[in-house]
């Protein structure tokens, strides 16, 4: 492969994967985080199929680390979010909320917590180093704020319990959901985590040394090798079965939790006086004038995901967008997350999608359209 016909630059960071995604067949890249990340393996179809079937291993070193440590760490991560991170244990991850002062979302990074006063925000594609250290300047608080040399992949799908077992031993499985462990994998620094932007069974190896990078893609291809591992980009199929949220697409700094429906995300009873959280009180006692919501839309089955907002519209009048769709061959449906005006968003209500060449129609239907429950990544 050639990568002059991908027109890199310079002024856009290539991770520590580069190189081996390119060897390993990468056709397609786009930007995230200021970084060149793969999209694209050949079919989107088939990489869902190894993603459900078997396993995958995704270069993700665009979710970039803000690492905040220092005597005051816990104190002012606390002021970043509005959940609740009294209980958040050493070695403990947990899926949170970046808030402004409006209410309006930041960023939905996992958290994990290394030691008691050392924290990583694994984040989604904003600015959110720039956000902290901004927040720290005026805060009176004792803490350092930076983005370490730490580059993440993840290892996603059913059979991947199995490649970590051959990688790093039976002591791997004690690895509880939404936990991480310090571990070395032939003398590479790691942390690994079971989480992933997959809602499939699923680990995230942080690598802690840049220039390991290549050796590493390598020794886990080697060892996933007889399981069927194949290199994979993150699916849109599973993540809009899973009703995940990409940033950017189905929420923004004028998105907030409560239209999202990410109340247990919100915690504002307890003393820290968290960014937002009179805005969010207010929000909170008075309600929102739109929600997101599921939707079925019928027709063909659509060639890719949309690339713009879909207009949606109830008797000619616009009531709210599509913000991701996407075809599930698995549910053999056209599946979409939706932000809509609360009165259209009621189960079962009718509206029109309108695709720049057509129209068609769609029904508001439950989300997530796949495992509600999320059993198959806790497992």
């Amino acid at each position: 492969m050639q990568t002059d016909k991908f027109g890199f630059g310079t002024q856009i960071r290539k991770s520590p994967f580069f190189d081996a995604t390119i060897r390993w067949g990468a056709t397609e890249f786009s930007v995230y985080n200021h970084m060149y990340i793969p999209r694209d393996f050949g079919s989107t179809e088939q990489n869902f199929w190894n993603l459900i079937n078997d396993a995958i291993l995704c270069d993700v070193a665009v979710e970039r680390q803000v690492e905040i440590t220092g005597p005051d760490a816990a104190t002012f991560m606390q002021m970043l979010t509005p959940r609740d991170l009294s209980k958040l244990s050493v070695v403990q991850c947990k899926y949170i909320l970046v808030i402004n002062a409006d209410g309006g979302i930041l960023n939905d990074p996992v958290l994990l917590r290394l030691a008691e006063n050392h924290f990583w925000m694994s984040l989604a594609d904003s600015d959110i180093l720039l956000w902290a250290q901004g927040v720290a300047v005026n805060s009176g608080l004792d803490v350092k704020i930076c983005e370490p040399d730490v580059s993440p992949l993840q290892l996603q799908g059913p059979k991947s319990g199995e490649i970590m077992t051959a990688l790093f031993g039976e002591r791997i499985m004690e690895l509880r959901y939404y936990w991480l462990i310090e571990i070395e994998l032939d003398g590479i620094p790691l942390v690994v985590s079971r989480t992933g932007w997959s809602s499939e069974l699923g680990y995230e190896i942080y690598l802690r040394d840049g220039s390991l990078g290549d050796t590493l893609w390598e020794k886990i291809m080697a060892a996933g090798e007889p399981f069927g591992l194949k290199p994979g980009h993150t699916s849109s199929i599973r993540r809009i079965e899973g009703g995940m949220l990409s940033y950017h697409a189905d929420a923004d700094i004028n998105t907030n939790p409560y239209e999202l429906g990410l109340d247990r995300l919100v915690n504002l009873d307890i003393e820290a006086e968290f960014i937002g959280k009179a805005a969010l009180s207010h929000i909170r006692d008075n309600g929102v004038n739109r929600k997101q919501v599921g939707l079925f839309i019928e027709g063909e089955p659509l060639s890719g995901p949309n690339t713009t907002f879909w207009p949606l519209i109830q008797r000619g009048k616009v009531v709210g967008k599509v913000t991701s769709a996407i075809y599930s061959p698995r549910l053999k449906q056209n599946i979409a997350l939706a932000m809509v005006s609360t009165g259209c968003a009621k189960l079962g209500t009718k509206l029109e999608v309108s695709m720049s060449s057509k129209s068609v129609q769609a029904t508001i239907v439950p989300k997530p359209f796949y495992d509600p429950k999320k059993k198959i990544a806790s497992i």
